[in-house]
């Protein structure tokens, strides 16, 4: 059972390392994707684009530390959390994001839960409780 727990986590782990690490990298490879995407209340918005995608980067490589993993975890969180205005935005003017479907503005908040879930989960320490 715990094999396939840490299993789990390590699986999620490189999730989660993939999908920051790629969206880190996109942010500076095409960041006009990103700034469409920022809302027009954020100053600097490129600054904004390329210090998210620096802190994903940052991020998904701490993920496969494990003495940085328990805080990149946390750090991945808040930046889930701080990247909320775009996804309202997105879903509040879907008319400017007509290429995205409905269905995926919408999904995209609950999607962003269960990420943070699966952030929280896949960072946490592994602790085996040994006998004898």
């Amino acid at each position: 059972m715990i094999n396939r727990l840490f299993s789990g986590q390590y699986l999620a782990r490189l999730f989660v390392f993939a999908w920051f690490f790629i969206g880190g990298t996109m942010h500076f490879a095409r960041p006009d994707l990103f700034l469409r995407i920022v809302p027009p209340y954020i100053p600097f918005p490129l600054a904004a684009v390329y210090t998210s995608g620096f802190f994903e980067l940052l991020g998904a490589i701490s993920l496969l530390f494990k003495p940085m993993r328990s805080p990149a975890g946390y750090g991945l969180m808040l930046l889930t959390v701080a990247v909320t205005p775009a996804n309202v935005y997105m879903l509040q003017h879907a008319d400017l994001f007509s290429a995205v479907p409905q269905w995926a503005l919408i999904a995209r908040l609950p999607i962003q839960l269960l990420l943070i879930w699966l952030i929280w989960w896949c960072s946490r320490v592994e602790t085996i409780n040994k006998k004898g």
